[in-house]
């Protein structure tokens, strides 16, 4: 009987280490795809691993800052999830390009559209969302996300790290900012890259003329030495018939 107790005593210790660790080695994290530039635009993914093995994660809601709100949020369409958007009026407008925005995303939420294209036990999956422009006047954003399994359980990834303090067991997704970069701290947009490409191929449209005409006029060149050349020869051998005759 004591061996017994002791054994179920062991395994309920087990488990709960097992339950109450397995938030700090996996959990819902945001990373950029390259580099996050402060004043800038950049493409995150939001890593969501699955941390049961009875069901799928099923839905993913991550709410924007609104300390900071972006005026340009997109997310990437995903084969089997539904993806939806949510604006909300800002208390202060943002300028962007010269107009102003009177309304930001504050929430994207990503819903599986069967089970089978639910995050299965074992996996993660990546939902990326490209984002800007960046604050200049912070280092880093939170992002807090809730996930839901397949069984209706839900995970709250809310919990905000405090200075000096452990990770909580449920720590909020943070995106870390890098300085500006010298080329133009404000980034790229998708319309100056337009502009660029317009102006590219623009200027490839008026040189392919001036190369057209080059390269006839050296193909008519190579044509006139060859038909003197054979001007040449013939006169040779016209001569040295006469000379025979």
């Amino acid at each position: 009987m004591k061996a017994s107790r002791l054994a179920a005593t062991g395994a309920v210790a087990v488990a709960a280490v097992v339950v109450l660790s397995s938030p700090a080695f996996a959990h819902v994290s945001v990373a950029p795809e390259g580099t996050a530039a402060k004043g800038g635009y950049a493409v995150v993914d939001f890593k969501v691993p699955n941390e049961r093995d009875n069901a799928s994660t099923s839905k993913l809601e991550v709410t924007f800052p609104t300390d900071h709100p972006l005026a340009s949020v997109m997310p990437e369409p995903m084969a089997g999830w539904k993806i939806q958007v949510t604006k909300s009026k800002l208390a202060k407008p943002l300028e962007l390009h010269g107009k102003q925005i009177t309304e930001a995303v504050t929430k994207v939420t990503w819903t599986a559209t069967s089970a089978a294209n639910g995050i299965q036990p074992g996996y993660f999956e990546k939902f990326p969302v490209s984002i800007g422009a960046l604050p200049e006047d912070a280092d880093e954003l939170v992002f807090k996300a809730i996930q839901t399994y397949s069984n209706k359980e839900v995970v709250r990834w809310i919990e905000v790290q405090e200075d000096g303090a452990e990770e909580p067991e449920t720590p909020a997704p943070v995106l870390a900012l890098s300085a500006a970069t010298g080329d133009g701290h404000h980034g790229s947009t998708a319309a100056e890259e337009t502009d660029a490409k317009t102006e590219n191929a623009a200027a490839a449209t008026e040189a392919a003329p001036a190369d057209s005409s080059d390269t006839t006029a050296r193909v008519l060149g190579v044509v006139g030495i060859v038909v003197g050349a054979l001007g040449v020869a013939y006169g040779v051998l016209a001569g040295r018939r006469r000379s025979d005759a």
